[in-house]
């Protein structure tokens, strides 16, 4: 299918061929028919993406902040490439737009197939011939609605939304200052609700179009006398800013044209310095519109569908988007009388063109051909490009740690063909498949999972889908490599196992420390000896915001995502299968962990894992002791034996063995050695896990 898609690095931009999403649960497939560009938001993201690094830094100083975090942490060279890595992976563009329903997924209701729909979201709603949509984001479009008025719901959410937080009364005065489409849209929304309305721009002939639409008065200058002139001297009762502009002066003069206790709303990106005085000497009250509504930026309700009650969240981001279609279908809100270009989604880089010439342009909309047979038609299969003694390797999965670390690792080794890469959107997946040489780019893992030139399979998805992925290609008679965790929750973790059990191929898991050299010389000071060890595994682990999927269902939390890690590599130190575990964690912190596991040679090891530190200071710290000796390990860097009364220090670069793994399981999946973890290892070490998890929920 086509999609528009933007390189953040290099700034290009264009259509191109990908393949079309399958429908998820909790989604709704549909086939776009039109699509808005909005003109300002995504301008802003065009002239983010050809900007300079150093022009994206200062755009972005958050990240900045996070990056300079994981270079102390991890060091240059690995954050350069998680960094180079997510600055050149496309984006897709537009989050507003309409279509008809071609596939539903499990757990979504009230739609049917063949039915219009119009859809928000940015990077759900896309500009692309097909979408999956979740259904939260979703409403039906009315009969009386066209699809051209129809794919304006989100912006109608975005000023509806602001209007909202205004809370006109009828009769009031109202000042929209910025008359571009949320500002046309918030214009007639007010006076839908009764209002006066003094609208307001620089340009002319945006004025003048909202006089056309309803506006009572609408100018491009002197702005502080008419509304003075309008109101008898008291001023406007409330003033929402729909203005794009780094300057505050959008905002401070809303305040000074603005009554005693009167209110004013920010919808559009705008400076917020803020003249106290003006604010201060009229008691306003400024508001921050939240885009869509109520829901927007919540993972739960956007994601995973929950919606909020009714009787408690009267308006949320979908409720405002079916609320919007309503006043189209009554005549209140004419969006389409906004538009002054079309073009069809092969020509979209003409609209992008034009849009930044600086040539007129209001709306413009992207038409789609209809033809859902062509769109979703998987590409075609190129031959197999077997070679005698090549391993086919296709990748289950490509976000960061996939591109950065895994690819690099299989792409160097010896003999490996790469054949499928199946990520969820097309987009990705047609970027990995042009960038890296994959012979086939799918977004269905049946494509990999079924492909005869495949003999490995990669997976590094969700973790919600390790297990039953692993099982799949498991019985397809793939050889596996899992990222970590496995496994969420136990009966997904019985089946993946049952699987390797009866596979022809190995099951390998992404736990790369037992591989680190340095943990490798640590256990091999350790031998012989004649007991057991006592060991302690610390671990600094920073804080992972809670909107973060690995905090959500699909990445079933922090235990079962990271301490498998070190579950494991105490159990690759002592070379004893884990056989009870007790778990506690401070109070109020699920975070800030610490778990004891008892092995089954009568080892013992204590894993301390929290956010409670400073991220500045390094992350993991390893002791062990035995039979007179003691080991410390130092982030991977520096490992001190102390044997005898004598010390031994090693130091290097920081390695965690991700490479040594990925060659151990290329060997193995070529018969040229055994499995690089044994069966019995990581079933023990992911239930080990599980059951950390289980005794944290437990009084």
């Amino acid at each position: 299918m086509k999609q528009v898609q933007q390189n953040y690095r290099s700034g290009e931009l264009k259509v191109t061929e990908v393949p079309a999403p399958v429908v998820g649960d909790g989604e709704i497939l549909v086939a776009t028919r039109v699509s808005l560009i909005s003109a300002g938001t995504e301008r802003q993201l065009i002239e983010l993406a050809k900007s300079s690094l150093v022009g994206k830094a200062a755009a972005r100083p958050d990240l900045v902040r996070r990056v300079l975090a994981n270079v102390r942490r991890e060091g240059v060279r690995p954050t350069l490439d998680k960094v180079f890595a997510k600055l050149d992976t496309p984006i897709p563009l537009g989050y507003s737009l309409v279509g008809e329903v071609i596939g539903i997924g499990r757990g979504v209701y009230g739609h049917s197939l063949g039915d219009r729909v119009a859809c928000a979201g940015a990077g759900l709603a896309n500009h692309a011939e097909i979408n999956a949509t979740p259904k939260n984001l979703t409403v039906s479009v009315p009969p009386g609605v066209d699809d051209e008025d129809a794919s304006f719901v989100t912006l109608g959410a975005i000023a509806l939304q602001g209007v909202r937080l205004a809370a006109p009364t009828l009769g009031e005065t109202m000042v929209v200052m910025g008359l571009g489409l949320i500002g046309l849209l918030t214009t007639q929304i007010l006076k839908a609700s009764g209002c006066r309305v003094i609208g307001y721009d620089p340009k002319p002939e945006r004025a003048a179009l909202a006089k056309v639409l309803g506006a009572d008065v609408a100018v491009s200058d002197s702005l502080p006398g008419v509304v003075a002139n309008r109101t008898g001297g008291f001023g406007a009762d409330a003033v929402i800013v729909t203005a794009s502009s780094k300057s505050s002066e959008p905002v401070n003069t809303a305040a000074e044209i603005s009554r005693m206790k009167g209110r004013v709303v920010v919808v559009g990106l705008v400076g917020l310095t803020i003249d106290r005085d003006a604010f201060y000497k009229r008691e306003l009250e400024l508001k921050l519109s939240m885009s869509y509504g109520p829901g927007r930026g919540d993972p739960a309700y956007e994601i995973a569908g929950r919606d909020y009650p009714l009787p408690y969240v009267r308006w949320t981001e979908q409720r405002n988007m079916s609320a919007v279609l309503g006043l189209i279908e009554e005549g209140k809100v004419t969006p389409k009388k906004y538009v002054t270009h079309r073009f069809p989604i092969a020509d979209a880089e003409k609209a992008y063109e034009l849009m930044q010439s600086g040539a007129p342009h209001l709306a413009m909309l992207l038409t789609y051909p209809g033809d859902v047979s062509r769109a979703t038609r998987p590409p075609e299969a190129q031959p197999a490009r077997a070679t005698k003694g090549e391993l086919g390797v296709s990748f289950i999965g490509m976000g960061n740690y996939a591109r950065s670390v895994l690819l690099p690792k299989a792409r160097g080794a010896e003999c490996v063909r790469l054949e499928s890469v199946v990520t969820k959107t097309g987009i990705s997946a047609g970027h990995a498949k042009d960038k890296f040489g994959f012979a086939r780019a799918a977004t269905d893992p049946a494509a990999a999972i079924d492909d005869p030139a495949t003999d490995a399979v990669f997976i590094a998805t969700r973790h919600d889908t390790h297990a039953s992925l692993a099982a799949r290609a498991l019985r397809a008679g793939k050889h596996v490599f899992c990222e970590k965790p496995l496994a969420i929750e136990r009966a997904g973790l019985g089946d993946c196992i049952e699987a390797a059990r009866h596979a022809a191929g190995i099951l390998t898991v992404g736990f790369n420390r037992r591989f680190a050299p340095l943990l490798v010389a640590a256990r091999q000071a350790l031998e012989p000896r004649s007991g057991p060890l006592m060991m302690l595994y610390r671990v600094n682990a920073g804080v992972i915001a809670p909107e973060s999927w690995i905090q959500r269902e699909e990445g079933g939390g922090r235990i079962l995502g990271e301490v498998c890690h070190f579950v494991d590599a105490l159990t690759y130190m002592c070379g004893a299968l884990p056989v009870e575990v007790q778990a506690v964690s401070a109070a109020g912190r699920p975070d800030a962990v610490s778990a004891i596991v008892k092995f089954a040679d009568g080892s013992a090891g204590t894993i301390v894992y929290t956010s409670l530190g400073d991220p500045g200071a390094p992350k993991e710290y390893v002791e062990a002791f035995a039979d007179g000796r003691v080991i410390r390990l130092d982030d991977y860097i520096g490992l001190t034996v102390d044997a005898g009364g004598r010390r031994k220090a090693t130091k290097g670069a920081q390695d965690k063995g991700q490479a040594q793994l990925v060659a151990a399981f290329l060997a193995a999946a070529r018969g040229r050695g055994p499995a690089p973890i044994p069966l019995a290892e990581i079933e023990a070490v992911s239930f080990a896990t599980l059951a950390i998890e289980e005794a944290l929920r437990s009084p």
